[in-house]
């Protein structure tokens, strides 16, 4: 009851701004992008993994297949993979993941990984182990050209974002991404959401 007495106060929100000025929300996981080599090792050579569902951004999905996590003081297990493959293999983990793991935790934008810690993976036909990769992903924004023009925002830009309801809070330094490809969208891991009360397809809006 509660919960759908929140979701009736962010469509009034919605409204009450105009849909020009909200975004979304997407929630993510834990996960891995492998490069080909990372998957070959990890699977074998010529694997092809299946896609097990299509994700919001265009060309991402998920894997059926998932990995082991082995730092120096645990391990997660059942960690989903998302393709398309990448140049390099990274990981996403939520903080707490990072104590867990017993490795530093580095909050990083995707694909900035340099000195990053790493970790091993662990597959059903080998092992990966990861100098560098590892990170907390920063939260930001995917746009199309066209979204982005509409709501006042570009490519590289850090804006805030707000919430409503119960727990209302304001998120900052939200790193915007433009690209033909992308789809409307706020990124944010299960811990931001949670702190929020946040779930896929909520609404946050612009707050400067």
């Amino acid at each position: 009851m509660i919960e759908d007495l929140e979701r009736v106060v962010r469509s009034v929100v919605a409204s009450y701004l105009g849909q020009s000025r909200t975004i979304p929300v997407g929630v993510s996981n834990r996960h891995v992008h492998l490069s080909v080599q990372a998957k070959e090792a990890l699977f074998g050579p010529g694997y092809q993994n299946v896609i097990m569902k299509e994700l919001s951004q265009p060309g991402q999905f998920a894997m059926k297949e998932t990995v082991t996590l082995v730092g120096p003081k645990g391990i997660i297990e059942g960690v989903r993979i998302l393709g398309p493959e990448r140049a390099e293999t990274q990981v996403e983990l939520m903080a707490g993941d990072t104590y867990k793991l017993g490795i530093p935790m580095v909050i990083r934008d995707s694909g900035d990984i340099e000195n990053t810690p790493g970790l091993a993976l662990v597959g059903p036909a080998g092992v990966v182990r990861l100098e560098r990769g590892v990170i907390v992903a920063k939260r930001h924004v995917h746009a199309s050209p066209s979204e982005a023009k509409e709501l006042g925002i570009e490519d590289g830009q850090r804006i805030g974002l707000a919430t409503s309801g119960a727990r209302a809070l304001e998120f900052r330094e939200v790193l915007v991404r433009v690209n033909p490809d992308y789809r409307l969208e706020f990124h944010i891991d299960i811990e931001e959401a949670n702190a929020a009360q946040l779930k896929n397809g909520d609404l946050v809006y612009l707050s400067e």
